[in-house]
Order: C-alpha cells, then sequence, then structure tokens
C-alpha cells in the first residue's frame, strides 16, 4: 500500500486568533523560527508523501506564496551570503508538489476533505490537520501508514484525554483491542456528553483513509442540513463493512488551534531545542526572581496607604 498523497484542510476562518488573522492565515503563524504549516509538510515529507492537496480559501494566498520559489530574494540572499536562510524551506520546494483548491464555503471537516476527491484515485490517502503538531521520533503520520499496511484499513490517530475534555473532541467506541494502542473501531461520537462518551480516546488531527470514505460523505451529505462531519462519513464508511483502526501515535502533540495551546508550543517546542533551550529554560527559571524583568509582586509598590 503506497500512500503519497494528503489532504491538508487550511480553508478555516481562525476566528479565535483574531485579529490577527483578519490579514494573515492562521496557518502561517510562527511557531518559532518557522510557520505552523511548516511543521505539517515537514511531516509529510518525513511519511513520503509527495503530494500536498491543500484546502483553502479565498484569504489564504499567503501559504502558496511560502511554498513557492522566490527567485528576487533568493539573488539578494545569495549577494549577502545568507542563502542558507531559507534552506529548509527550499528542500521543501524541491520536493513536494502542491496543489491548491478553493473551497467557497466552510461547510465541514467532511466537505472540505471532498473537494479533493477529484484528484485521489483509488488508493489510501493522509489527512492533516494542520491545528495539530506532532512531534516525536517518527512522524505521526508514517506511524499510522504502517497501521493501515499492516491491517488494510483505513487508520486514525488518537489520544487519551481526561474523561472532562470528551466533550471537545470525536470520541471512538472500541470495537476490539489489538495491542495496546491499537484498537479496531465501532463507531464515533462527535463531542459527546461526558456521561454518554464511549471512551476516553479521542480523534486527533491525523487519518489515513480509503477512496471509499468520498461516497460515504456523498450518503451523508444528501440528508445533512449543516455542516458534513469526517467523523460521521467514517462512521457510515463503516457501515459499508470498511474496517477502521485506531492508533495511540507516539510523540508529543501540541494543538495550537488557540492562542493558550499555540502558546504551550512555541515554549514545549523551544525547550526541546538545542538553540532555544538554554535561553528559555533561563529566562523561566529568572521569572519569580527578585530581579526578574517581569512586573510581579515583588516589586509591586503600594501608595494607597500613603
Amino acid at each position: 500500500m503506497d500512500v503519497t498523497k494528503a489532504i491538508i484542510p487550511a480553508a478555516g476562518l481562525g476566528t479565535r486568533f483574531l485579529p490577527l488573522t483578519k490579514a494573515m492565515p492562521k496557518e502561517m503563524i510562527p511557531v518559532l523560527n518557522k510557520p505552523a504549516i511548516q511543521y505539517i509538510v515537514e511531516e509529510g515529507l518525513a511519511s513520503n508523501i509527495k503530494h500536498f492537496l491543500m484546502i483553502t480559501s479565498s484569504k489564504k494566498q499567503a501559504i502558496a506564496d511560502y511554498f513557492d520559489a522566490s527567485p528576487c530574494l533568493d539573488y539578494l540572499l545569495k549577494e549577502r551570503n545568507k542563502l542558507h536562510l531559507l534552506g529548509d524551506l527550499e528542500k521543501i520546494i524541491k520536493k513536494a508538489h502542491f496543489t491548491y483548491i478553493r473551497q467557497s464555503s466552510p461547510l465541514g471537516l467532511g466537505h472540505a476533505i471532498m473537494m479533493a476527491r477529484h484528484i485521489i484515485e483509488k488508493e489510501y490517502f493522509g489527512v492533516f490537520l494542520p491545528d495539530d503538531i506532532i512531534t516525536g521520533k517518527q512522524a505521526a503520520l508514517a506511524q499510522l501508514i504502517r497501521i493501515a499496511r499492516q491491517e488494510k484499513g483505513s487508520v486514525i490517530a488518537v489520544q487519551e484525554v481526561p474523561p472532562e475534555c470528551v466533550s471537545s473532541y470525536g470520541i471512538i467506541a472500541i470495537k476490539k483491542q489489538i495491542t495496546p494502542n491499537l484498537f479496531q473501531v465501532s463507531h464515533l461520537v462527535e463531542k459527546p456528553n461526558q456521561k454518554d462518551a464511549p471512551s476516553n480516546l479521542a480523534v486527533i488531527g491525523r487519518y489515513v483513509l480509503s477512496h471509499k470514505i468520498f461516497n460515504a460523505l456523498d450518503d451523508i451529505s444528501s440528508y445533512a442540513t449543516d455542516e458534513i462531519q469526517l467523523t460521521d462519513g467514517i462512521t457510515q464508511m463503516m457501515k459499508h463493512n470498511e474496517k477502521v483502526f485506531a492508533f495511540k501515535v507516539q510523540g508529543t502533540r501540541y494543538d495550537i488551534g488557540n492562542p493558550i495551546g499555540w502558546l504551550k508550543a512555541i515554549i514545549g517546542m523551544a525547550l526541546h531545542d538545542p538553540t532555544y533551550a538554554p535561553y528559555i529554560k533561563s529566562y523561566l527559571a529568572d521569572i519569580d526572581s527578585f530581579d526578574s524583568l517581569l512586573y510581579n509582586k515583588t516589586k509591586h509598590i503600594n501608595h494607597l496607604n500613603k
């Protein structure tokens, strides 16, 4: 089973980052020294993905510009002996093929996936949700591809979450546990109440899916009155005897879909980067000290009693 194509839904409005996202795509918000979307593409290349199908909107042109050649900039950097500053990006531009598909209205993740069906043949393909950055020894999608080959079926990434958080995720119901990290799925429940959740295994932003998902999404779109959810499509696919598995991917997941998660990602990733780690560790150690640059209670002078 060769998986060489992946869909990246990137047409969302990014309302949780307003007003910044009024002019900048959320996917271009920097995490350390590069935009968030670059981590996704790098994971794809590490998973042997060669063709990225980017689902975008009219305000996302900056993404296409970023992954395009820039001869004028290259020339200036070469003149100043700074061409190395674009080294990693140049490797991506040479290795990856991008197709940009316009989604005119945000009609749900399932609808975004359907936008790329004319490019996906009778094959399995990857899906990256760019709100999730996953770091580790092995690329997260590569782990799912290995399971898809092994089990000859679709695979979704999951993570254990606290019971009070299940209402924020799609949650799997387990049909059979195969290994401590691998499960066959019976069905999915989108954002259940805590008392109704069939497990605490939450779907996170990586999938390897059969092309049969498109027919399943067609089935539910015929009666859907609101957004078309990918979880509903996966459940529908299982009703037609397509096996779906869930795998607890190994690595560290950062949810950058909101400002707090984004800040945690910057700090967490900086602490594991040899360039930034010494400075961040020193800064964090100094936060509560008397000579910290932060404004804290040890520096606060109360003038009310004077």
